[in-house]
């Protein structure tokens, strides 16, 4: 090929990937506006008008029955510090219906070892799990099957509560005729790799399920996190408990889903300050909490699974994957030969770095107000990057496969009528 055939066929190639390049750095400018837009404007869990508790004396002024449900499989050394703090409410009309969900460690005797100090513990040990259902699916429904109030407040068993946010919970839900009530939790990151890898999926996730979406009447986006979210009995019975996502793996999403589908009012808030939980306590369950995010997606679209995963590859690891083209051509082209071939390598390598940059800068931000640790975990993007990558893709190949999820110690086959989030 002629030399200036082979300077403009190099120019096309660095061009292409520069416009490429600047269409992800257009996507990681709307993250980190919308990410900072939501923390600023997102409700806080403590921002309103607060009255002070009534006895729960069973007159008209007392406060309605909470019942917490609370499932727990093999947490023997998670499940006493969250039954401390839910003991430890300020609320005084509740009650704590603790499941033991076929545990095979100490996870049944120290609730029960609580339930004998304190009345207000109710101790369930679950049945056999049924054919399609999930197992905490099929623990909560064990749980509202003997609470008694007219509150139900969901949460798991690696996690802990201020001692006022039952107040604030049910106050608000009061105060602002909510019928369901989610509060973002503070998210502990146990280990190195879930300290890099949760700010970017944080920030990757952030726009789809913040609190400005789902707080929007008009916009269909409904969303529970686990491990706190408020719910009137009545709601939850009129959504079909958790029979109705009996099947889905991640149950919460698709419950908060189904509530905002049918009109009721819910609300999400920052609660942070109030509630702390942690999403993987390991490598292992980092890893399969990724896949379990993406294979009832699959089965519920396959192609809308496959281009989140090409979009992660390419808004996530492509940046610093291609870095091993853009320096090479810059010294090759634009420090040596000139011409078009050189121009094009200076753009590509600018836009290059300024998309790497702003990567760098959103999930620095969200490490610090989201997952509230050093925004020097940023510098692990590209680790992180491969890593949601190399989850999300491993899962679409395994979603046909018996067996493809595994949680808590159990194996999950996903069937195609699953729904996941509409």
């Amino acid at each position: 090929m002629e030399p200036a055939a082979l300077d403009v066929a190099i120019a096309a190639v660095n061009f292409t990937l520069a416009a490429i390049f600047a269409g992800i750095l257009g996507v990681w400018v709307y993250f980190l506006t919308y990410m900072t837009k939501s923390f600023r404007l997102a409700p806080r869990m403590d921002d309103y008008h607060y009255y002070p508790l009534a006895p729960a004396n069973g007159g008209s002024d007392s406060k309605p029955k909470v019942s917490v449900i609370l499932p727990a499989r093999n947490e023997e050394k998670y499940i006493a510090r969250c039954l401390d703090t839910l003991l430890a409410q300020d609320y005084p009309n509740f009650e704590v219906i603790a499941i033991n969900d076929n545990s095979t460690d100490r996870t049944g005797e120290i609730i029960q070892s609580y339930a004998v100090r304190d009345r207000r513990i109710v101790y369930v040990s679950t049945p056999a799990k049924p054919e399609g259902w999930a197992g905490k699916n099929w623990a909560c429904h064990q749980g509202y099957k003997k609470a008694s109030g007219e509150y139900l407040f969901f949460t798991d068993a690696d996690t802990e509560h201020a001692p006022d946010v039952m107040s604030l919970a049910v106050g608000r839900m009061l105060s602002e005729g909510l019928d369901a009530l989610t509060a973002i939790p503070r998210l502990l990151c146990n280990d190195f790799w879930t300290k890099v890898t949760l700010p970017a999926l944080s920030t990757f996730l952030h726009t789809r399920f913040s609190p400005l979406r789902v707080n929007d009447p008009k916009h269909k986006t409904g969303y529970f996190f686990g491990s706190f979210f408020v719910i009137t009995k009545k709601t939850y019975e009129a959504v079909g408990t958790h029979e109705g996502v009996r099947q889905e793996l991640v149950e919460d999403g698709a419950l908060g889903n189904k509530v905002k589908a049918a009109g009721f009012r819910m609300k999400m808030v920052r609660g942070e300050k109030h509630v702390e939980a942690i999403w993987a306590r390991d490598f292992t369950t980092l890893w399969h909490g990724l896949r379990r995010l993406v294979i009832p997606l699959y089965h519920q679209d396959h192609t809308g699974a496959h281009l989140i995963a090409v979009a992660v590859f390419f808004i996530m690891f492509a940046p610093f994957l291609f870095l091993g083209y853009t320096v090479p051509a810059f010294f090759a082209l634009a420090a040596n030969s000139g011409g078009l071939g050189g121009l094009s390598a200076t753009i590509l390598l600018g836009v290059h770095v300024a998309t790497i940059l702003m990567l760098l800068a959103t999930t620095a931000v969200q490490s610090k107000l989201g997952v509230m640790q050093s925004p020097a975990y940023a510098l692990g993007s590209p680790l992180s990057g491969a890593l949601i990558y190399l989850g999300f893709a491993s899962a679409i190949v395994d979603a046909r496969k018996k067996g493809a999820v595994s949680w808590r110690d159990r194996q999950y086959t996903v069937s195609e009528k699953q729904n996941f989030l509409h």
